[in-house]
């Protein structure tokens, strides 16, 4: 038995997007993604589905040329293969669901190669 809370407030230590993982089961990896508002994650694909819920604060979520914005609470699935982006409205914390065989540093390069800072962002 694990137990883990997503209340936790993340340390960004001058990061824009942290991820961590939460828990690892035998069937699933749960990862939490913080996001500063204005934060997007460009256009990239899972190879496996996924499930991606909106834990705190809400983001535009894109799928197949259509933006749906997600809130506090909303849930999201996705197959394989599918391209998605993300842009943080809010600062948020997201649950990302990853199928075991899926890989937590592949989800840490998308971020790492595809995150685009917010046009008011401060160096």
């Amino acid at each position: 038995m694990k137990i883990k809370s997503f209340n936790e407030q993340p340390d960004f230590k001058g990061r824009t997007i942290l991820t961590s993982v939460m828990l690892e089961t035998g069937f699933s990896k749960e990862v939490r993604i913080c996001m500063k508002k204005g934060h997007v994650i460009k256009e990239h694909k899972s190879p496996l589905p996924i499930i991606v819920h909106v834990y705190q604060g809400e983001v535009n979520f894109g799928v197949d040329g259509t933006i749906v914005v997600l809130k506090e609470g909303d849930a999201i699935t996705l197959a394989g293969g599918v391209p998605h982006d993300l842009e943080a409205r809010k600062d948020c914390m997201l649950r990302l669901t990853l199928a075991k065989a899926d890989r937590v540093e592949r989800v840490e390069k998308v971020i790492a190669s595809t995150v685009k800072e917010p046009t008011n962002a401060r160096n």
